[in-house]
């Protein structure tokens, strides 16, 4: 299909005059840490970031992060034109939608990321929403971007029944306008925030109340088939986001301008999470690192793994299976 993403970051960052001496390695980690030391190569919303050592390593690890989940899971479209792709970057104000803004402009100013990208707030008519923050933010920070405005919370107030939740309708309405918006901006993709605990909390919530295994995936096409939806942040953890955004002082809109309500299953099983983490830290990793460690013939699904084809071995046994840990 084309150059791979290694030599269309190549190629992208020949063009923006990179010094030919790095070229060669324009597919290495260690090109990132280089360039984190130019000081007067950076993106305005850069600006003001903190010197500490401390925000230096958690913006690499968080631009590292991003970088391997976009090129591990081919979010780069290879255009048969030889164009450059266009994202739709969804913007909500929260910490992560900020982190995600900022870490795709930090790989496209660094010559990593050989995309077009735009910037889209969708303004639902929640109640106190502060509609003017985040068009001055983009103007500010030079952020190509488009502002639209659809009352979709009045629709949502008036066909869910009075105590229940408003997040699935809510959700699928804005969904459906951003899928437009890209279309009439002329993106191949929806870039949306979430990040590593959003796809485990999904993955729980699936599990716990949905009977299946499934979460959020890093990327995939719409039903419509005309979209990618990308996860940039899959691999991202919630506390580097927030550490991240507050550090860099972006004007955060809570997430509760709808009232969201109390008791959300979500919130229940976040609170699980939280206590794992506490009582063992760095559960979480090892849980993400499961779903990328998915073996289906030690599973139950019929329908990923030929159960009933499966034919003994006649040779002698050679003891229990290396695979299921001795618990005795």
């Amino acid at each position: 299909m084309g150059s791979s993403l290694a030599d269309l970051v190549h190629n992208a960052r020949r063009a923006r005059g990179v010094p030919a001496e790095l070229l060669p390695d324009a597919h290495s980690p260690r090109i990132c840490q280089r360039m984190f030391d130019e000081a007067d190569d950076i993106h305005p919303l850069f600006y003001g970031a903190p010197k500490s050592t401390e925000f230096k390593k958690l913006r690499k690890r968080i631009v590292q992060n991003a970088r391997e989940a976009v090129e591990q899971y081919g979010m780069v479209e290879r255009r048969e034109d030889g164009g450059m792709p266009k994202w739709l970057v969804c913007l909500s104000g929260g910490k992560d939608s900020y982190t995600l803004l900022a870490v795709l402009h930090e790989l496209k100013w660094r010559g990593l990321l050989p995309v077009e990208l735009l910037a889209c707030n969708l303004d639902q008519g929640q109640p106190g929403f502060p509609a003017t923050v985040l068009p001055k933010f983009l103007e500010d920070m030079q952020v190509p971007h488009r502002i639209e405005y659809q009352d979709t919370y009045s629709i949502v107030v008036d066909k869910v029944p009075q105590g229940r939740t408003f997040c699935a309708l809510c959700s699928r309405l804005r969904r459906g306008n951003l899928y437009r918006i890209a279309r009439e901006e002329g993106c191949s993709a929806v870039v949306l925030g979430h990040h590593r605990d959003d796809i485990l909390e999904t993955f729980f919530m699936n599990l716990f109340h949905g009977g299946r295994l499934a979460t959020m995936p890093p990327k995939l096409v719409n039903e419509e088939g005309d979209l990618f939806v990308y996860r940039p942040l899959a691999h991202v953890a919630e506390v580097d986001c927030e550490k991240f955004a507050r550090a860099m002082n972006y004007p955060i809109i809570p997430c509760d301008l709808c009232g969201s309500q109390d008791g959300l299953q979500r919130q229940q099983v976040k609170q699980i999470l939280d206590q794992w983490e506490k009582n063992s830290p760095g559960r979480r990793q090892v849980m993400f690192r499961s779903l990328m460690n998915i073996r289906p013939s030690h599973m139950l699904d019929p329908k990923l793994f030929d159960f009933a084809g499966l034919m003994r071995d006649a040779a002698e046994p050679s003891g229990d299976d290396p695979d299921i840990p001795d618990l005795r």
